[in-house]
């Protein structure tokens, strides 16, 4: 080889060398997160949950496509759906994980005891296994809970209070839930105080559904309480519907359904946990351990009501309630 070539050739080499060493660095910068969710990807409330998180991952420096990957499914609430996306996920090997709810962090610890998750609105995530105790995991799973089941006493007096004449309520819940029997064992010990007749109307699938709320419906002087599952939140159009229908006065878990027509919720802000969920995925990606980050309560609960749906009903909204309210939809 000549001296000329020699030199052009070393030179060439040299000048890739850097190019190389600083897409290595690139790559090594790019981190993945995964996501599961367990609502359908056409639903509002979902795509809100999603982009409260993206955007304070982004104020804490992390841009898909730029420095991180994120890789979202959703589970529509389908069990076999939830496990797929688990399996699917874990063997992307991401750096961490957000899991929506407790029907999607039961399948991803199946799938994996190493890879750090992050979960929001569980209802109990000791007596799910997820974590040993609320102030220290230990395992590769920290997050947010959704309430404490004593919360559900609330759902009941509020009823009372909008429609002091009820006698008879239906209580519907997925019993295939440990949260459904928490939520439903709650309101027991309060109603015999408040003079109400307790049935549960268990469910377990969308048929099930309309067939539960009609038949209890038959009944006079009845009401209804929806507890937090997600069959009842990927359905809530459907039991709100029949609600008025049945001119059934109503509580809901969660504000959404107030604004699709329901008569009144009591429950946590769901979308703030998802801010506040990115700050615990900024901290894991920063060398942090899910052992040692606590499981957080709600911060934000809400009273919402719609007093259109109360005209509806014939209802006369107490004073001192409308007073309480965080929000009041006419």
């Amino acid at each position: 080889m000549k001296r000329r070539e020699f030199i052009t050739l070393l030179g060439g080499a040299a000048a890739a060398w850097p190019l190389a060493a600083r897409a290595q660095q690139v790559g090594e910068q790019m981190r993945r997160i995964g996501v599961l969710m367990n609502l359908a990807a056409a639903d509002p409330e979902g795509q809100a949950r999603l982009a409260a998180f993206l955007q304070a991952l982004q104020a804490s420096g992390w841009a898909d496509s730029r420095n991180v990957r994120i890789e979202t499914r959703w589970s529509a609430g389908d069990p076999e759906h939830a496990r797929a996306y688990a399996a699917e996920l874990v063997a992307l090997a991401p750096d961490v994980i957000l899991a929506d709810g407790g029907t999607t962090v039961g399948p991803l610890l199946n799938a994996t005891r190493t890879v750090p998750v992050v979960f929001v609105n569980v209802t109990d995530p000791v007596g799910g296994g997820f974590v040993e105790s609320l102030a220290r995991p230990a395992g590769n799973a920290t997050g947010f809970t959704l309430f404490e089941y004593s919360i559900s006493v609330k759902w009941l007096e509020l009823l009372k209070e909008m429609s002091p004449r009820v006698k008879r309520v239906a209580v519907l819940r997925n019993p295939a839930l440990a949260s459904g029997g928490g939520q439903l064992g709650a309101i027991q010990t309060a109603a015999p105080s408040l003079g109400v007749d307790l049935r549960p109307v268990d469910v377990r699938e969308a048929s099930e559904i309309e067939r539960g709320i009609g038949a209890f419906a038959r009944s006079s002087n009845a009401g209804l309480i929806v507890t937090a599952n997600t069959l009842a939140d990927l359905h809530r159009e459907l039991i709100i519907s029949l609600a008025a229908r049945h001119r059934l006065p109503a509580v809901y878990p969660f504000r959404y359904y107030v604004t699709s027509s329901g008569l009144v919720s009591y429950g946590p802000d769901l979308v703030d946990p998802y801010r506040r969920a990115a700050g615990y995925v900024d901290r894991i990606l920063k060398g942090e351990k899910p052992a040692d980050l606590p499981v957080q309560a709600p911060t934000k609960y809400e009273l919402v009501i719609n007093l259109k749906t109360a005209k509806a009903l014939g209802l006369t909204v107490p004073e001192t309630l409308l007073a309480r309210a965080d929000e009041v939809i006419e």
